[in-house]
Parts: structure tokens; sequence; C-alpha cells
């Protein structure tokens, strides 16, 4: 029992510790900007790139009852003029957007969206503009760093469009709020309890021993609840992904526990032998070597443990993206989004520190960098065959460390399952169907169909192409004259109706980070 309660203490502190970068600044301002919702809106004209993998149709005219999808029509055909016999007639008062050319695709779901907080001075207006304006209409809050409160009370705002934001599944992490150590696994099953009349959409897990993990789980699942995990190296020996997902786990976040259930060889990684694990460099950089140690792809024991997850409909959201400065530091801290949307406070945090979670570039070089791009090899082998065989894959960004912005670290993530061998289509599957499906959702977001929330992101260049049209700062072309221009950026984001002109949300953060760096806005910054 006292190594079992140290290991609880354990657990506790190391979610304490990441849980106190976050606690909220301000809640978001009262609603100031959106159109809608309407009687009546009709979209006209849109490709649509619809998220259930069909391939795009267009164009078609897409009509919206308040927040609701009542229509999909087909109103021509590519290359010819629409005619107006073939389209829905507007009444008086009705709304018409004209998307002549455009491509429209469901809101996309981050499956991985920290709200930022006083460790990063990153107010909430900021994250949900930043998110909105990338076409992300709902966010899954890991661990509800905020407190659980603030996250629900922002969950219930933003579906009554009382401010500008997404909406927002809350997960509380595990022992949330308990006024001791969850030691038991009585005491896991009643903070289970707790938790989901509390209000709270699920629960993120860190680990802890296997009698209170299975115990949790079991309870969660039985309650009707999802849950997701980092499985953390301080417990993950004894209880890997394989163990989590028959427990009744339904997703997994980065890749933690997944090269430990395919180990066939050892037991413990091979740690440096002075290995610390509150030494982030280490924890990191030895994370690095982990892949290689693992099971070789499409071996017996590798098949095996993919085929078991698949089994059990088991989700991973890989959040490629966050990890990616590990294998190219140079080109995470001077991407071209930071001069002008990157807060200084949250830069600072970014910077080398001891301190700051993920802020580990102590002494970060060729050889690291290296390693993490065998690592990523392995890593994207598995997730792109997993979602061969059928399994469920995730998008989510994790935003907020590791140079990775909030809105443009999403959509780096689709460029990431691309490169792991996603074809286009599959990738915005991943951020739409599968977020929606993963969150129990999918009966009301992920695909623009009748009877669905009127959640979707209409931009001007086909994102099948090239998905760095889905970027702000968009994508580099050569015009007639030999001029370099920028195209694409999403053009609106509609949520529940509301019709969001993505480019001014971005110059609104765009003026909060100016100001900022003037002195004229003050956040409070903690460095505990």
């Amino acid at each position: 029992m006292r190594i079992k309660n140290l290991v609880a203490g354990v657990v506790c502190l190391l979610f304490l510790s990441f849980n106190g970068l976050f606690s909220q600044i301000e809640p978001a301002p009262p609603r100031a900007e959106g159109d809608g919702p309407f009687n009546k809106l009709i979209i006209r004209g849109v490709t649509l790139i619809n998220g259930n993998g069909a391939p795009p149709t267009g164009p078609v005219d897409i009509v919206v009852e308040q927040n609701i999808i009542k229509g999909i029509f087909n109103v021509g055909y590519p290359g010819l003029p629409i005619r107006e016999q073939d389209r829905p007639k507007a009444g008086p008062g009705d709304k018409e957007l004209d998307a002549e050319g455009m491509y429209l695709l469901p809101g996309f779901v981050d499956m991985h969206g920290h709200i930022g907080g006083t460790g990063q001075g990153t107010p909430s207006e900021y994250v949900f503009k930043l998110w909105l304006a990338h076409g992300i209409t709902t966010v899954r809050d890991p661990s509800a760093g905020n407190g659980l409160s603030w996250v629900l009370d922002h969950k219930v705002k933003s579906n009554e469009n009382t401010i500008t934001a997404p909406r927002i599944n809350a997960y509380t992490a595990f022992g949330q709020g308990a006024s001791e150590p969850i030691s038991t696994p009585e005491m896991a099953r009643q903070w289970v309890r707790d938790n989901a009349e509390k209000g709270a959409d699920g629960i993120k897990f860190f680990g802890a021993a296997p009698d209170i993990m299975q115990a949790a789980l079991e309870e969660n699942k039985k309650i009707g609840l999802r849950s997701a995990m980092h499985h953390a190296q301080m417990d993950v020996v004894r209880w890997n992904v394989l163990n989590s997902a028959r427990a009744g786990l339904t997703t997994m976040e980065h890749w933690y526990g997944l090269p430990e259930a395919l180990f066939n060889d050892r037991v413990v990684q091979n740690y440096r032998l002075d290995y610390n694990y509150r030494n982030e460099q280490h924890r990191f950089g030895q994370a690095g070597e982990l892949w290689k140690q693992a099971a070789k792809p499409y071996s017996d024991h590798w098949n095996k443990v993919m085929d078991e997850l698949i089994s059990l409909d088991f989700t991973i959201d890989p959040t490629f993206n966050i990890y990616e400065a590990n294998r190219d530091l140079m080109r995470a801290y001077t991407a071209e989004w930071h001069q002008d949307y990157t807060l200084p406070s949250l830069w600072r945090f970014y910077r080398p520190s001891r301190r700051s979670h993920g802020s580990y570039w102590f002494s970060w070089g060729t050889e690291q960098e290296v390693a993490w791009k065998d690592n990523y090899k392995l890593w994207m082998t598995f997730i792109n065959e997993y979602k061969n065989r059928g399994g469920r894959v995730t998008a989510g960004s994790d935003s907020g460390f590791i140079y990775q912005l909030y809105g443009f670290a999403f959509i780096r993530e689709l460029e990431l399952l691309r490169e792991a061998g996603f074809h286009p289509l599959e990738v915005i599957m991943s951020a739409t169907l599968n977020g929606a499906e993963a969150l129990g959702m999918d009966d009301k977001i992920g695909t623009v169909e009748v009877g669905k929330y009127a959640d979707f992101l209409i931009v001007e260049e086909n994102p099948l192409q090239d998905l760095k049209v889905l970027y702000g700062t968009g994508a580099l072309r050569l015009d007639d004259d030999n001029e370099v221009v920028k195209v694409g950026g999403v053009k609106w984001t509609i949520k529940d109706g509301i019709i969001y002109d993505a480019k001014k949300l971005l110059e609104d953060v765009r003026k909060i980070v100016e100001e900022k760096k003037k002195g004229k806005m003050e956040f409070k910054m903690t460095t505990k």
C-alpha cells in the first residue's frame, strides 16, 4: 500500500506540474463577430469535400435553417453556367452566400486542444479565434487545464454562441479536484462517478497503478463516458496501450505506451543510466530512441498488437506535429506565422528552459534530430497501416507547446498525416468524421448531411491539391506577371450556421499580438 500511495502521489505531482501551466487568465469576451444564424442560409455553388472519403462533387447549393442542414442540392456541372431554375429558391430575408468555385468541408475537429492559460500568457479569445480562423469548429480539451467549471462554462457559452469559440468537449484529468491522491480502486470508481455528475464529457489519464486504472476505466465505460490517455513513462511498464484498450480506454494520444506494447525482447526501454524524467531533454531525447526498440513493422507481434487494437474499436490520435521540432528544430522556430501571430509571452515559454514544459532545448543537435527522423518513419508506418486495416485515426494538435501555434499546428498535423501515407481524402476524414466518431458526435458533426449541425469551412483553393492553402498565412504562388503572391487561407468558417470571416479573425489575433508587443496589454503570468 505504501508503494501504491507513492505511485499515486508521483502521478498526481506529474499532473499538477503539467496542469499548473494553465489556469485561465480571463473568460472569453461576449461574441462580437459573425453573422447569423439565419432563418434560412443558402450557400451557393460550392464544391463539396464531405469528410466521409467520398470524392469532391459540385457545384452544390446547401440550405441551412438556423443551425441545421436542411438540404444539399446538385445545381449543375463543372465548366457550365449554373441555371437559376435548378437552384433552391431564396425568399425575403433569406441569406445567400455566394461561394461559387470555392470548396466547402465539414468543420474540423481538433482532438487535442488545450485552451491556453497563465503559463503561456494566452487568453482564451486569442486561442479560440486562431482555431476558428483555421476552420476548427470542435475541440476536445484534454485535461481541462483551466479547471472543469471554467471549461464547462465556456462549453455552454459556445453552444449558445454567446462567445466566439468552437464547441468544446471537456475531458477532466484523472484525479483532478480530488482531496487526496487516488490510491484504491474504490476511490477511483467514486472519483469517476463524481466526475460524470459534474458534467465532464470524459477523462484524460496519464497513468496509475494497474488495479486503479482497471477500476477507473471500467467505471467510466459503465457510465458511458469516453476517455483519452497519455501513457506517461512513470507507469507504462505495468500498463501499456493494450492494457488500456482492453479495460475500456477509447482513445490514446501521442504514441507513448504503443511501442512498449510492441516490445518483444525487453520489458523496459533502454534508458540512459543517468536518466531523470524531470529533465525534459532526457525525457524527449530518449523518446526518440523508442520505436526502434519495438517489434519490426509487419512482424507477427507488430501485426498482433495492431489487429487487437482495431478489434477493440480503439482510436489513435497521433499528434505528429507536436514533436516535429524534435526532428527539425530550426524549421519549427522559424515558421512564418510566429512573427505576426505568436504572443511574446508564448514565445518566451517556447524558448529553452529547464522549467517550462516542452522547452527542452538544452543541447539539441543533429544526433537527436536524426534519431527522431528515424522514429517518425516507424511511427508513421504503424499509423498508416492502422488506418489501412480499418483502425480509426484522428487529427489533434496539442498546441501551445514546442513552437506549435493554435490553428496553424492543426493544419501542419494534416500535412504530416499526408506524409505518413494518407490520401488527402483520408486526411480530411481523420480531421472531420473520425474525430466526430471518436467523440460520439457523428450524428451531429463530421460530415455535411441533412439533419446535422451547420459546421463548415470554405476555402477558395482546392485543399486536396495542396493542404497548405488551409494555413492562415496561405501558400506561395507565382502569378502571370512572375510576381510572388499568397493564395488560400480559410475564407469563411461557419459554426452553428453563424458565418465568421476567417481572415478578420486572424486580423484580430494579429492586433492582440501587436498590442502586446507595444506593452499596451498585460497578461499575468506564472513561472511556477
